[in-house]
């Protein structure tokens, strides 16, 4: 058989050294699956596109690879963007390659078959390119610089179209066996890096706020622990940046964000250098914070500097930007910093034990127990998780949350595909609501064996939402649930599922880390929130 443009797509991933494809076939996009089954590449057949483009998105978070996700025309790619909002919020470098109507019907109204008027401008809002091949021959380096851009910081999915004729018509193009890549590297410059250098030098009560753009740079964690430890300033997490430095570090002030303590402590700075993060709702105690002293704001994407404070802004990569600021600033000998991250943690654990959440912090506790330190864990936009965005310690593994956009059905699919390419058992965390979103991904995990941990909180609806309303309006609408017996539901999957209670679920979760292959425990309880003030 000659080869035609989807062996030329394959090639090229190949050569890239993707070793992973994410995806769902479809009509126009037959081309890219018939020669993915003549390759090595290894294909993830989710069973809704949105999950899908979840797993591409968590399997890059594990793997610090690029995640790569094949579309079909249409439905296919609009069901995506959901997802695709998620990683381009949250800076994960995802490579889409999605089928487009032949090329004698684009921008016209032919009647084919899931054509759209423009469906580059449906994607042009949650990536950070699009493009559309049009011959064969452009193929390798239209992948080439998509596969650049989006590992350049800021990293984020970008989108490339191929007509299905361009994926079927033979080709006479050599074998792709190499490509040209030009990953762009983002210094800072060295004026902002004096200005800052030198604001930092006279600082009594310097903090640093960490977000996730430090996480996903390139020797981010060790340059912030070093800077940390020359200013001896207390380093604040955002949810993003949870682990950038270990919590058990002595300038750690964990990441209580959501805590007037915490907001207080950034707001008193005289210099509050925030690298990797936008200080958006979240990371702001939803806007309350104002800071009172100098900020040095530093992220690689332009248009979160300065967008909710004014400051010496530095557009740059954390990474290289820290191990400047460090080259610059004056060591100091260790002086409070460690003991005003020790005070803060402390006020926020006397502040939480005087608001009656035995359950909620005991829960938390018998997790982190239970889950192996190295793991990495997944937390869908549940009560639960927004527990986790501020007490759960990431220890040796990593945390990963849909906390950039806020789309429910994150956790199970990203953390099946995450299983899939870091070879270890992962964590998976929803509600009962969220849940249904990524329900059919039980046929994922079941077909492909993965070794992961799905925990439902079965609260009989929108929990989180029940608790918004009510506290804004006396009562909720639309929050309650009818939903299966997702025990029963897990085994008709063949996917070994157990019901826990709070008092057991620690040990239920533990068990299942000792078995292979995918596994469902469902806690039926009703968590509240803490008290933001």
């Amino acid at each position: 058989m000659s080869r035609n443009g989807g062996d030329v797509v394959v090639e090229t991933l190949t050569a890239l050294g993707v070793s992973h494809v994410f995806g769902i076939p479809g009509q126009h996009a037959l081309g890219l699956f018939d020669a993915i089954r003549r390759s090595d590449l290894r294909f993830v057949s989710s069973r809704v596109e949105n999950n899908s483009a979840f797993g591409a998105d968590g399997y890059a978070r594990a793997t610090g690879e690029v995640g790569v996700l094949f579309l079909s025309t249409g439905p296919g790619a609009l069901t995506a963007l959901g997802a695709l909002q998620e990683a381009y919020a949250s800076g994960v470098p995802l490579l889409v390659i999605t089928s487009q109507v032949p090329r004698d019907g684009l921008g016209l109204r032919r009647g084919m078959l899931h054509q759209l008027d423009d469906q580059q401008r449906s994607a042009a809002n949650v990536t950070k390119s699009t493009a559309v091949v049009r011959h064969a021959a452009e193929i390798p380096s239209a992948l080439a610089d998509a596969w650049s851009l989006a590992r350049s910081a800021p990293a984020g999915p970008t989108w490339v179209e191929i007509p299905q004729d361009v994926l079927l018509e033979p080709v006479q193009l050599p074998p792709v066996t190499s490509v040209v890549t030009a990953v762009a590297g983002r210094p800072p410059r060295d004026e902002l890096v004096a200005a800052a250098a030198e604001l930092l030098d006279g600082a009594r009560r310097p903090v640093i706020l960490a977000g996730g753009g430090v996480r996903r740079s390139p020797g981010g964690p060790e340059a912030l622990v070093a800077l940390a430890e020359r200013l001896d300033a207390p380093v604040v997490s955002t949810v993003g940046g949870k682990g950038a430095i270990a919590f058990d570090h002595p300038l750690s002030a964990a990441s209580w964000i959501e805590d007037r303590h915490t907001t207080d402590l950034l707001a008193d700075a005289d210099v509050l250098l925030a690298v990797g993060t936008a200080m958006g709702e979240v990371t702001s105690n939803y806007f309350t914070f104002a800071p009172r002293g100098r900020l040095v704001h530093v992220d690689a994407e332009p248009r979160v500097l300065e967008a909710n404070h004014p400051a010496l802004a530095i557009h740059a990569d954390a990474a290289p930007a820290l191990r400047a600021i460090a080259e610059r600033v004056r060591r100091r000998e260790p002086g409070d910093g460690a003991r005003i991250a020790a005070d803060l943690r402390r006020s926020v654990e006397e502040r939480l034990a005087g608001q009656d959440l035995g359950t909620e912090l005991g829960l938390l506790r018998d997790l982190r127990r239970s889950v192996p330190s190295s793991a990495h864990t997944f937390w869908d936009m549940t009560i639960a998780g927004y527990w986790a965005w501020s007490a759960w310690d990431p220890q040796d593994g990593e945390f990963h949350s849909a906390q950039g956009a806020g789309g429910l059905g994150f956790a199970y699919p990203a953390a099946i595909a995450a299983a899939m390419g870091s070879g270890t058992r992962t964590f998976a965390v929803s509600g009962d609501g969220g849940a249904m979103y990524s329900i059919a991904e039980l046929a994922t995990a079941r077909q492909h064996d993965a070794d992961v941990t799905w925990l439902i909180v079965d609260d009989g609806g929108y929990g989180i939402l029940r608790e918004y309303m009510t506290d804004a309006f006396g009562q909720a609408t639309a929050t309650e649930l009818a939903r299966p017996d997702f025990v029963a539901l897990a085994g008709s999957f063949g996917v070994p599922a157990h019901a826990a209670t709070l008092e057991d679920v620690g040990d239920v979760v533990a068990d299942t880390f000792t078995t292979p292959g995918p596994a469902v425990v469902v806690l039926p309880a009703v968590l509240r929130m803490f008290s933001l003030t």
